[in-house]
């Protein structure tokens, strides 16, 4: 058996040769890191769609998405950070796009795998920290060490000039997260911080960006900052903070915050987080991301500025030995909060995916749900579709989630599957 050690230091050096092989593209970009367990791919995207609006050229990496200046695709991957070369080779069309900016969601487990390694980071962004993933980690303590690595690294690297231009190593965290004085007292150069809620300026050398105000609807939000009155068109308390940690981030970045606020209210959602399918149904249908209990009790909070009826929800939980244990949680969370659940297939890799609904299910079961009146286990996830939107009565609000955009479903002998629930939606709708 290969030591642990020798593995590590296998990746570090992968990560190192595919740096040299695409000429060190990261030196030649101002590049972003976003970590934290939720609102990553978000938070990315609301930065790059900042800049762009600000008249810089970017490049990002996503879960949902890549992108390269005017060039976007979707992400079939199934993994939020690719391969060291890939994510190199990505690396060097920004730079030969002619890209000033690079975004990259850095994940924990890519981090693990020293995905990180050979990419010269000048900002780096932590959205929160929930225990998710942690199997992969061994627990908790190395899953936020791992992450914590991407702030280390602004000390690592000397500063960069790009057009005659120093970059500082700035460090943005969310401040309402307890987690925060961990990772601003890991590195950067500049240290600022974000939140609703928190006072918590001690760690930083900015001052905090806190809204004086907050108005949170079910059309758009109001916020009064910086003695500026910003209306965005996103909705829900955890998509605010991904707005401000890419205002914040933006802002640090020297632009002034005038220019923020109209950038701010031009920005759009991102498909498939709390998206909404509109066929000309007398129901709302919305699509979202969120997998695991925190990301999923965020978009409960933002649908009670919905206004609806009964709320159908379709749930349900990856295999492939993904934090199995929050399939109960899932299960009890949908009893809870859902008048109809429905629980379908989603991403089972090698599991048995009826095994998975059932674990979902029979928790939601527990907790007072019953089967065949408002608990419904459907292996096929079109026909899980179609029964939601079957029983949707007019003003009630049927929610998807788990998979968001994304294209594919990974099922066994690691293959992909070609999928898209909103796709699924419309067609449901259309019959």
């Amino acid at each position: 058996m290969i030591p642990e050690s020798m593995i590590q230091l296998y990746h570090w050096f992968l990560a190192r040769f595919a740096a040299l092989i695409y000429r060190y593209p990261s030196r030649e970009l101002i590049v972003i890191g976003v970590t934290g367990t939720n609102g990553k791919s978000t938070t990315v995207q609301f930065i790059g769609q900042l800049l762009e609006s600000l008249g810089e050229r970017v490049g990002w990496t996503t879960t949902a998405s890549f992108k390269v200046a005017e060039n976007e695709w979707v992400n079939d991957k199934k993994m939020t950070m690719l391969g060291r070369f890939q994510t190199q080779k990505l690396l060097r069309e920004m730079v030969d796009a002619g890209c000033r900016y690079a975004i990259v969601e850095t994940s924990s487990q890519g981090i693990a795998q020293s995905r990180h390694v050979g990419i010269d980071y000048d900002v780096a962004v932590f959205t929160n920290l929930t225990p998710e993933h942690i199997e992969a980690h061994g627990g908790f303590e190395p899953y936020k060490q791992a992450k914590g690595k991407l702030f280390s690294s602004l000390n690592r690297f000397v500063v960069k000039k790009i057009n005659g231009k120093e970059i500082k190593k700035i460090a943005v965290a969310n401040l309402d997260d307890p987690y925060a004085h961990y990772f601003l007292s890991l590195g950067g150069e500049m240290k600022t911080g974000f939140g609703l809620i928190s006072n918590n300026g001690t760690d930083i050398n900015t001052a905090p960006v806190i809204p004086e105000r907050f108005d949170l609807s079910g059309a758009c939000t109001t916020l009064e900052l910086q003695g500026l009155t910003i209306h965005l068109k996103t909705i829900g308390r955890f998509n605010v903070l991904n707005v401000l940690a890419a205002m914040t981030t933006v802002h640090a970045l020297g632009y002034s915050w005038e220019d923020v606020q109209t950038a701010a209210e031009a920005l759009e959602g991102v498909p498939g987080r709390l998206e909404r399918i509109d066929e000309g149904q007398p129901f709302t249908v919305i699509v979202d991301y969120a997998y695991e209990p925190a990301a999923l009790s965020a978009v409960y909070e933002a649908l009670e500025f919905i206004e609806h009826k009964r709320l159908i929800h379709i749930t349900g939980s990856a295999g492939g030995g993904r934090d199995v244990a929050r399939r109960r949680i899932l299960g009890e969370m949908a009893a809870e909060h859902d008048d109809i659940v429905i629980v379908a297939n989603e991403d089972p890799y090698d599991e048995d995916p009826m095994q998975i609904i059932h674990e979902v299910a029979d928790a939601a079961l527990r907790a007072g749900k019953q089967d065949g009146v408002n608990l419904f286990r459907i292996l096929d996830r079109q026909e899980a579709i179609e029964k939601a939107t079957q029983i949707a009565r007019p003003g009630d609000l049927v929610l998807i989630t788990g998979k968001g955009s994304e294209p594919v479903m990974a099922v066994a002998n690691g293959q992909k599957i070609p999928w898209d629930d909103r796709a699924a939606v419309r067609k449901a709708l259309r019959h």
